[in-house]
């Protein structure tokens, strides 16, 4: 069946995280020490892609949980441009699956080269984004065979707030249940392939979320731009309400990452003004199944960095039941290969 491969990886998910916690955990450790002692007053993270998603989370987790000034940063400024920044006293965190693309790889070494402590974040060893980086964390997710990323993102999600966690001095325990977790939202597949089916015939999407659930919301309309070529928009719920929401109409699909937070009481006002617009609105999170007019995937509770992790292995399972009603085939989206390299 169309999809097998990414289904598979999805259904990983609560050993590859599993393997994090148990194996990973002492050597995040080792590098959240290192850089303690060197007492970074700025953050700068870059990414692309479904690891760019993956490090905007990191980045409400340092500001929230640390208190540090971060940014995302933009590689061409050195790539295209030529720019050479000054960095000293910057942690400088490049966030990449494979490790191997040019402009992540330059950007990196040129920041440690400005003084920045430079930290790879990677699927596997060996890259030449490790070799470039001062500090490495593993993410232990395995070979990826998919082209859609599912377990490397869950497991990029994971190590970052692990790596938070301990610079906060914590000691990685409160993620210890998210294996169990994830198992249990892998049985909601026969849901999210029922609710897959409204899906058929739709070519635009809206994905929205706030704060730590916004890159998931993200992450989500990558995967069904990816797998199922809809024209899916995300946004925070606040910047939907900055504009775009004069686009939505009765019977707009809408699709909000919500689970249990601070996030999702933000997000709530968001979601009545939309129920009153009459959009076609799918919560994953919250109570479940349905609360008036909108209709609600209940996830299983837990604390918010979690239940966002949550939350992407169902928007996953939908993404690749709603391919499979399009009668397209996830495993294989055109024209896309499993590594990108950019400069």
């Amino acid at each position: 069946m169309a999809g097998e491969l990414m289904r598979a990886e999805i259904a990983e998910q609560p050993q590859t995280l599993a393997r994090l916690l148990d194996e990973g955990l002492p050597e995040i450790r080792e590098v959240a020490a290192q850089i303690r002692g060197l007492r970074p007053h700025t953050v700068l993270l870059a990414a692309r892609g479904t690891s760019d998603h993956a490090a905007l989370f990191a980045k409400y987790l340092l500001e929230v949980r640390l208190g540090l000034p971060v940014g995302l940063a933009s590689p061409s400024t050195v790539t295209v441009y030529g720019g050479r920044p000054r960095y000293d006293g910057v942690l400088a965190v490049a966030v990449s699956q494979s490790g191997v693309s040019p402009d992540l790889v330059d950007w990196l070494r040129a920041s440690g080269s400005a003084g920045a402590c430079t930290v790879a974040v990677t699927n596997g060893r060996g890259s030449e984004l490790q070799r470039v980086a001062q500090l490495h964390v593993d993410v232990r997710a395995g070979a990826e065979r998919a082209v859609a990323a599912t377990k490397t993102f869950t497991g990029e999600l994971l190590a970052l707030d692990l790596l938070v966690d301990a610079l906060a001095g914590g000691d990685g325990s409160a993620a210890g249940s998210l294996p169990r977790l994830v198992a249990q939202t892998l049985e909601l597949e026969p849901t999210l392939a029922a609710l897959a089916v409204r899906y058929r015939f739709a070519e635009r999407l809206v994905a929205i979320g706030r704060g730590l659930a916004y890159p998931v919301a993200r992450e989500a309309a990558l995967k069904l731009m990816e797998t199922s070529y809809l024209v899916a928009h995300a946004f925070s719920g606040a910047d939907l309400m900055h504009g775009p929401l004069a686009m939505l109409e009765p019977g707009y699909p809408v699709l909000a990452v919500a689970p249990p937070g601070a996030g999702a009481e933000a997000l709530a006002p968001v979601l009545s003004r939309l129920a009153e617009i009459g959009a076609d609105l799918l919560v994953l999170g919250g109570e479940g199944p349905d609360d008036g007019p909108v209709l609600r995937v209940g996830l299983p509770e837990c604390r918010e960095e979690h239940g966002v992790v949550v939350a992407a292995v169902a928007a996953q399972l939908l993404a690749l039941h709603v391919a499979r009603v399009k009668g397209l085939d996830p495993d294989a989206p055109r024209g896309l290969r499993k590594v990108t390299q950019t400069r």
